[in-house]
């Protein structure tokens, strides 16, 4: 298909959103290989950080933060590396949860695709493990930070708990906030999943996956992949349609997909502050800025058409989930929309499904509401678990 030049009116729209010098094209200081993608010679690049402040932080260790190029995976380990004792003493109640029964291993291993993937796994230390729990995170996020507090809570209730980072996030190699095919990436989880439910040890334990935000639609795939692979999921703000408040408007969405074409990597302005969005609680909205190797860049285009493109599949899918179910969202998230969430659990065929609806909560439910409905929603979801692991005996 032959591309076309933009009308004046898109033309215009272009210019509001990439005005002069939000983005600049440049090669980066010599040729670099990225596992699992080629080499790439050149990149839409966003202009210098400026330089962040974080409470109890030296000025020396900020500034390396601040000025590191997170692109590629050994830089954002070695500031990950850096920087986690100072993530443990944060006034947050998923980092202020104490389990002294729980276990964990970190291992980095090389998938089928060339990728250096990144996972780790919480166990109970002194009890048998009921049954495992695959975590699948979302846009822009890790599998460490905020999730550990969320895993050890887990652990600690007898579960074990396994997670990643996809390719181009976290500790993972790949180039960061890049999601070339979301397919692509879902089989990535599926293959990783894959060799952990094939050990012995669990081969006869239940599993559920557990999914958050994007999470929830990778999820999702995965249960569409293996429609009987699974015992039940977990679904905290599910990405299964973004809310309206976060698409840019038509006309420059037709644009920008046309652009994806030829500029896949290229990193988009932001209309809103995505974080303002979805946590509540101003504090706990900047703690998250501590979770450093988080992707806080703008999106780069190929991957917000790839999510769009998921959002639009699986709300003509709803009706194919057919696994136990349990959905939380917060009334006011506008992030993900609600509704549809709603539309899941009425069209899920399942005839085990449960969806819970907070009253005036946002996006981030386990990580930016007030510390008793982290609490809460954390206890619903054990609940939950528990209930479908007796069912299971």
């Amino acid at each position: 298909m032959a591309w076309k030049a933009p009308t004046p009116a898109l033309a215009e729209m272009s210019r509001r959103f990439f005005p002069t010098g939000s983005t600049r094209f440049g090669l980066p200081p010599r040729e670099r290989q990225i596992k699992g993608q080629g080499r790439m010679m050149g990149s839409f690049t966003a202009a210098e950080p400026a330089e962040m402040k974080w409470e109890g932080v030296d000025d020396k260790l900020a500034k390396m933060v601040s000025m590191v190029n997170l692109d590629y995976a050994p830089e954002r380990r070695r500031v990950r590396e850096a920087f986690k004792d100072v993530q443990l003493q944060i006034d947050h109640p998923l980092f202020k949860m104490h389990y002294s029964g729980v276990k964990t291993m970190e291992s980095i291993e090389t998938n089928s695709k060339g990728f250096e993937i990144f996972s780790k796994s919480w166990f109970p230390r002194n009890s048998p493990v009921k049954a495992l729990i695959c975590f699948c995170h979302g846009y822009g996020d890790t599998c460490t930070f905020f999730f550990e507090g969320i895993a050890k809570k887990l652990a600690a209730s007898g579960y074990g708990v396994f997670a990643l980072d996809y390719p181009g996030y976290g500790l993972s190699d790949g180039l960061h906030g890049y999601i070339p095919s979301f397919d692509s990436l879902v089989d990535d989880v599926i293959e990783h999943f894959s060799k952990v439910k094939e050990n012995p040890k669990y081969q006869s334990l239940p599993s559920f996956l557990f999914g958050q935000s994007m999470g929830g639609a990778v999820a999702l795939k995965v249960h569409f992949k293996q429609p009987h692979a699974w015992d039940g999921a977990v679904l905290v703000a599910p990405m299964c349609k973004m809310g309206e408040d976060v698409l840019p408007p038509w006309p420059l969405l037709q644009l920008l997909t046309c652009i994806s074409i030829l500029f896949p990597k290229m990193k988009l302005v932001p209309p809103k502050d995505i974080a303002e969005m979805g946590f509540k609680e101003l504090k706990k909205r900047e703690q998250a800025s501590y979770n450093v190797i988080a992707y806080k860049d703008k999106p780069r285009l190929k991957t917000a058409c790839e999510l769009l493109k998921t959002t639009q599949e699986i709300e003509c899918q709803l009706a194919e989930v057919s696994l136990p179910l349990l959905i939380l969202h917060g009334e006011a998230d506008v992030l993900t929309d609600c509704s549809v969430s709603e539309a899941l659990y009425e069209k899920a065929s399942s005839s085990d499904k449960e969806i819970l609806i907070y009253k005036d909560a946002y996006h981030s439910l386990l990580e930016g509401e007030p510390d008793e409905t982290i609490n809460l929603v954390l206890d619903n979801i054990v609940s939950w678990l528990e209930k479908r692991c007796a069912k299971t005996e």
